[in-house]
């Protein structure tokens, strides 16, 4: 179970999962200084198709100039506003592994409106290791790291036997939205939105298109 859908917030899953697509091609075509952009230049950006690119923005009430298109400042301010990013989000990142220390220490986040202020870990041994700007901290903190820093996202990047357990202790502590890195689907209640990015289930996928094309040479390999 996932909790409430965006859709229950007015905007289809599909079009919120696009947004921040667009975000980042409208930031791009701001910073080359483009004043106006049309569905196709977004498109091409994004990989989404014009048509879903024009039924996205008009959920916003974005339906551009005809032989102009869309005002860059303007529907990136539009879309920021619909995905919250007119202020910064506190997250805590649940497990140091290698994933988790890889994720600690990228410097994307805070452009795009999250900022990890915290990284536990369950392992006393790793507790006061410093992972990029923050120094790992005991998951027997987790409670009061989460109130005491207005924390209401969290990353999970656990091992799967842990994942469940982590994110009881985040709902129960007040986290009401949950990225899971880990190999397991999470039950949490209603009202809390959890994300999945299995990378392992990707490339799984990708591995299946690759048998598909029936490459000669793996087909060889194979046979061995």
């Amino acid at each position: 179970m996932t909790g409430a859908s965006s859709s229950d917030r007015g905007l289809p899953n599909a079009t919120v999962a696009r947004l921040p697509l667009y975000l980042r091609a409208l930031t791009q075509l701001r910073s080359q200084g483009s004043q106006t952009c049309s569905s196709d230049q977004l498109a091409e950006s994004t990989g989404v198709s014009s048509a879903n690119v024009r039924k996205d923005l008009s959920h916003l009430g974005s339906h551009g100039t005809r032989g102009v298109g869309y005002d860059v400042d303007h529907l990136r301010a539009e879309i920021a506003q619909a995905i919250g990013q007119t202020q910064d989000w506190n997250v805590v990142l649940v497990g140091a592994g290698n994933l988790g220390t890889a994720l600690a220490a990228y410097p994307g986040f805070t452009s795009r409106g999250s900022r990890i202020v915290a990284v536990v870990d369950a392992d006393p041994a790793r507790v006061g290791e410093q992972v990029g700007d923050l120094a790992i901290e005991s998951i027997d903190h987790l409670e009061t790291i989460i109130t005491e820093r207005a924390v209401s996202i969290a990353i999970v990047a656990t091992p799967g036997q842990a994942a469940q357990t982590v994110a009881d202790q985040l709902v129960g502590a007040g986290v009401t939205s949950i990225l899971n890195l880990a190999p397991v689907a999470l039950r949490v209640p209603e009202g809390v939105d959890v994300r999945q990015v299995d990378v392992a289930a990707e490339l799984q996928i990708l591995a299946y298109h690759e048998q598909r094309k029936g490459h000669p040479r793996e087909e060889a390999e194979v046979s061995r």
